[in-house]
Parts: C-alpha cells; sequence; structure tokens
C-alpha cells in the first residue's frame, strides 16, 4: 500500500541559513513514523490548488512571524523573520484546505496562519500582555522552553492526545487573540495564553502553539497529532 503524502511549506531563507531553503528534521520524522510520506514545497511554489492535488494532508510547520499587514496591524519592533512569500502561500494553503476539507495540522507559526486564514489576530508580542511571556521561547535562538499545558476536556486534541495536561517544548512569542471565524481554543498554558486551536465544524483540523516534532519520538501523546494527521489522509480517521 502505498504511503499517504503529506505537503509541508519549508522556510524561506534566512539569516541563519541565507540562500536556501530548509525545514527540521523532526516533522519529517515524525510524518514518516505516522507511516505517511512528507513532500515539501518552497515559498513562492504555486499555485495552491495544484499543491493541494498531489496531497493527501498538509502540515503547516513552524518559523518566523507573519507579517502583521496579513491581519491589519503595524508591525511591532519584536516582530521577526517574516517572508512574505511563505505567508502568502500558506495563508492560501489553509483557507482551501479547509474549504475542501483537507486534513491539516498546524505546528506554532502555523497555528497562527490558520487563525489568521479565517479572520483572526495575533497577540504580536507576549511580553507585553502576559506577565512572564517570555518563558514560552528557550533562553537562545534556536532552542526550547518548557512548560505545561491544559486541555479542554471533551475536545479533538484531548480525544487524539489521550490526555488533558501535557508538557510541550516551546518556541513562540505570538498567539492566537482574537479568534477566526468557527475556531475555538482547546488549551492553554498556565499564564492563559492559547495553545491550540479546533473547530467543531471541521474534523479535519489541529492546530497547536507548541513543537510536538521536537519530543514526538520520545512520547507518544506528541506522536498521535502526527499519527492522526496520516489516519485522516488514508480517509480511516475519526470524523469526530
Amino acid at each position: 500500500m502505498s504511503l499517504p503524502v503529506v505537503g509541508v511549506v519549508s522556510y524561506g531563507p534566512n539569516e541563519k541559513f541565507p540562500g536556501r531553503f530548509h525545514l527540521p528534521v523532526g516533522y519529517v520524522h515524525a510524518i514518516r513514523r505516522a507511516r505517511g510520506r512528507a513532500a515539501i514545497f518552497a515559498p513562492g511554489d504555486g499555485p495552491p490548488e495544484e499543491i493541494l492535488d498531489s496531497v493527501r494532508a498538509l502540515l503547516l510547520a513552524g518559523g518566523g512571524d507573519l507579517d502583521p499587514a496579513t491581519y491589519g496591524e503595524r508591525r511591532h519592533e519584536a516582530i521577526y523573520g517574516v517572508d512574505a512569500a511563505r505567508d502568502d502561500l500558506e495563508i492560501s494553503l489553509a483557507r482551501l484546505a479547509l474549504a475542501r476539507g483537507v486534513p491539516t495540522l498546524a505546528i506554532c507559526r502555523g497555528c497562527q496562519v490558520v487563525n489568521v486564514a479565517l479572520g483572526g489576530d495575533l497577540v504580536q508580542h507576549l511580553a507585553d500582555v502576559v506577565p512572564g511571556g517570555d518563558a514560552h521561547r528557550g533562553p537562545a535562538p534556536g532552542e526550547r522552553a518548557r512548560h505545561a499545558v491544559r486541555i479542554a476536556p471533551g475536545s479533538r486534541l484531548a480525544a487524539v492526545c489521550g490526555a488533558e495536561a501535557i508538557e510541550v517544548a516551546s518556541s513562540h512569542h505570538q498567539a492566537a487573540k482574537r479568534l477566526g471565524r468557527g475556531l475555538v481554543a482547546s488549551a492553554w498554558a498556565e499564564d492563559g495564553t492559547i495553545e491550540a486551536l479546533e473547530s467543531p465544524e471541521r474534523p479535519e483540523l489541529l492546530a497547536v502553539q507548541w513543537h510536538p516534532e521536537e519530543t514526538a519520538g520520545e512520547d507518544p501523546r506528541h506522536q498521535s497529532l502526527f499519527d492522526w494527521l496520516v489516519e485522516h489522509a488514508r480517509g480511516t480517521g475519526s470524523k469526530r
């Protein structure tokens, strides 16, 4: 039996990796453990319809910040890593995937992409509005913070992870603020920051603010998110 293909958009060139597209290997390893195959697309690829025609599921990965112009705001001084080509492609892919019912797992930046694609907006810099907001990212670039997350009982996320509390690897300074159309929050950090989104009308969607690919190899609760995605790509996932 052929493996279902999961589309992933890579990071674009940046100061750390100039002149190259790139993607952390954890995403690919987690998809492979779930018995899927990753197909990597670069910012600027398209059109989105052709990309989605070629895959069975979509993974929206982490990375730099969305341009606040995508949700109608001016840029905060803490914004970094804006990639207009990636913003355009991923927002278009998110909208089209949700309209088509394509299974979608959104991670960190990807969670924010889904919210913005559906008309929501973001807290641009958590440290401005949440005491200890910097606790959501590591002490140095590329390092992860660890913190607890509370998952809503009865949520899709709780059913997939098999837990209502989980420790996560985290690296973000932004989060969902006003939620997009049809979205509900299904997990929170201890400081109240929204850590996951889902939609009662869209059983094919899960979005988390943390980095499950970092710990999926050692913690089955995090790997379960990728298992869920590939099961839905095969057409065998729960419609709950």
